[in-house]
């Protein structure tokens, strides 16, 4: 996405409220005026308005993490940047606060998972050419019922911020690629977990795996993304409208089918007839 759309972005709670929770702390120690008035209610007498070692200790490290997980995601945008380290920066207050005063963190504790109930991450809602494959068996129904059609498949779930952040790039990659015999489809493998087991794509909160994209030719898995090496390691693969292009070589591929369109099957069907006859 560009600056521009993640800018619109911003203006939706869910962005805003989580960035004020994640600066909260800093915000009321570093911000004279309120420091300065509210310092009996905030902080213990003895403190000041500047960090002490521990408080630094928590906000180093909280960098340290950010930088690391954003780079493990893939993060490739600013909103990506946000939603990815939400999680870490709403726990370092958390920390920060009770550090301060346990009745203070109780009370932020409550904001966090208020606000984490009522303004679940916004998915993408824009325009695609994506079938979503929401039964057990529609997918593998799917791949048998016409097997000249080219198919790119994302394994996903709805609360992992890979996939949310992959969402809108998959939808982009739809729109620009698709043919009636190069399609492109979604599981949500949180709510159909033997799929992804029937696939090897792990919905464990702790997977590497999410998303997973594979593309299917003649019914049978050609490649995917994130694959693994020779040893069994998953390679990590961040998922950029110019990767997955590259990864896919979607270019060729939208050549190959758009030159090769599909004929309906009862017009072969008549065909052959006529030879017969």
């Amino acid at each position: 996405m560009s600056l521009k759309e993640d800018l619109k972005l911003l203006i939706k709670p869910y962005y805003w409220i989580n960035i004020l929770l994640s600066i909260t702390y800093i915000f009321a120690k570093k911000t004279p005026i309120l420091c300065k008035e509210l310092h009996p209610y905030l902080f213990s007498q003895e403190e000041t308005c500047e960090f002490d070692s521990r408080e630094t200790e928590i906000l180093f490290f909280l960098i340290i993490v950010i930088m690391i997980r954003s780079r493990k995601t893939g993060s490739v945008t600013m909103i990506n940047y946000l939603t990815s380290s939400f999680l870490y920066t709403k726990l370092a207050n958390l920390i920060l606060w009770f550090y301060s005063d346990i009745k203070l963190g109780m009370a932020y504790g409550v904001l966090f998972i208020l606000f984490a109930l009522m303004l679940p991450e916004p998915t993408y809602s824009g325009p695609d050419n994506v079938i979503y494959f929401r039964q057990p068996n529609s997918l593998e129904e799917e791949l048998e019922r016409d097997r000249r059609v080219v198919w790119l498949v994302t394994f996903y779930t709805t609360w992992n911020p890979a996939c949310v952040n992959f969402a809108p790039i998959f939808a982009q990659l739809s729109n620009e690629y698709h043919l009636d015999n190069l399609k492109f489809g979604k599981v949500d493998i949180g709510r159909l977990p033997d799929v992804g087991k029937k696939y090897h794509v792990s919905d464990s909160s702790l997977s590497r795996q999410l998303p997973t994209v594979i593309l299917f030719k003649n019914g049978k898995e050609i490649l995917r993304r994130p694959n693994a090496d020779v040893k069994g390691k998953l390679i990590k693969f961040f998922f950029s409208q110019d990767n997955m292009k590259a990864a896919f070589d979607l270019n060729t591929l939208y050549k190959e089918c758009k030159s090769n369109p599909i004929k309906p099957l009862k017009s072969i069907k008549s065909q052959e007839d006529k030879k017969t006859n």
